[in-house]
């Protein structure tokens, strides 16, 4: 409720998901390169969080980063809190009204972080400035490798993405995912929620993540984005875009590799004839491969391939998931 009312003001929400430890909600927040962290407590375990939280703030180069909490919290704690640095306490009974007021007083002009601190966090400083057209002076080079993944909406695209996220990391590589969602026309607003499928708790800075929100397709920025992220010393880079109509195709143009996700039960073998997004494909992937219909999509799919490679993942078990890794990014 609270990241709806944020989103209808005009925020662009990053919901980082439940049960987050205190590293990595700093790192969502520093990689995110938010404005604040509204940290909700819920097991009484403030006094011990929070000073935590705010530490690891200092650790992953984001020490200036606002921090409220809200929850059910005694009187007597809130002072110990406010001496470890975060900004106010929000208590049960706030209004909707309150916590917005309190969300836009903590925006603030973006300026370049100072150089030779955590490198992460001059990246993502640096994505936000080209966000909002200004020039950045920073090392760029374009990654070896730049994977789009796109299809429509809920073929486990995010899902997928972490999966050979954390397989890359388990290798002793890192990786980096630029993932777009969709911005209100109306309030530009966004809720970005695609980074929770990530389980930072255990990939902790393997990944740099970075949320995107869009009205339609506008990838002029990502070009440059990717140097950035290319000189920051990242190789392997995903793309993955909002839901995909048939006619969503601008992703090709700025990707090495396209990755088009589909799921049993998208349509019949006109839908695909017709459907403009399966040309840019160099890979298929059918996610969620154990869903009834898998067989027949996959014959669908070889009717139009023309050789283009097929593979089938269940994201959600990491099924097909190293080899569909291996395919987009080989072995030099």
């Amino acid at each position: 409720m609270i990241e709806r009312a944020l989103r209808d003001s005009g925020f662009h929400v990053i919901y980082s998901g439940l049960w987050q430890t205190p590293r990595s909600l700093a790192i969502s927040a520093r990689d995110e390169d938010a404005d604040m962290i509204a940290c909700s407590m819920m097991s009484n375990s403030h006094l011990v969080l929070v000073p935590r939280l705010m530490d690891e703030l200092k650790k992953v180069g984001r020490p200036d980063l606002i921090v409220d909490v809200g929850g059910i919290i005694p009187q007597e704690d809130i002072q110990p809190m406010l001496d470890c640095g975060i900004r106010g306490v929000y208590h049960t009974g706030t209004t909707m009204l309150e916590i917005v007021e309190a969300a836009r007083s903590s925006v603030s002009e973006s300026k370049p972080l100072p150089a030779g601190g955590v490198v992460a966090a001059e990246l993502a400083r640096n994505i936000t400035l080209v966000e909002a057209g200004k020039p950045v002076a920073a090392m760029k080079r374009r990654p070896k490798m730049v994977v789009g993944l796109t299809g429509s909406p809920g073929a486990g695209k995010s899902t997928l993405s972490a999966s050979m996220a954390a397989v890359s990391v388990r290798s002793g590589e890192k990786i980096a995912i630029i993932a777009y969602d969709p911005m209100s026309p109306i309030s530009g607003g966004a809720l970005l929620g695609d980074r929770l499928r990530v389980d930072f708790n255990t990939v902790d800075e393997g990944v740099f993540y970075r949320s995107l929100a869009r009205v339609g397709e506008d990838y002029d920025s990502l070009p440059e984005i990717l140097e950035l992220i290319g000189g920051a010393g990242f190789d392997k880079v995903f793309v993955e875009t909002v839901g995909a109509g048939q006619n969503d195709v601008a992703i090709r143009d700025v990707v090495d590799k396209t990755v088009v996700v589909v799921v049993p039960g998208m349509g019949d073998s006109v839908q695909m004839d017709k459907a403009g997004i399966l040309e840019i494909a160099d890979t298929f992937v059918v996610n969620k491969a154990d869903y009834d219909g898998e067989s027949a999509l996959v014959r669908e799919l070889l009717d139009i391939a023309s050789g283009r490679e097929i593979f089938e993942t269940v994201a959600t078990q990491g099924k097909g998931v190293v080899e569909l890794l291996n395919h987009l990014f080989p072995q030099s």
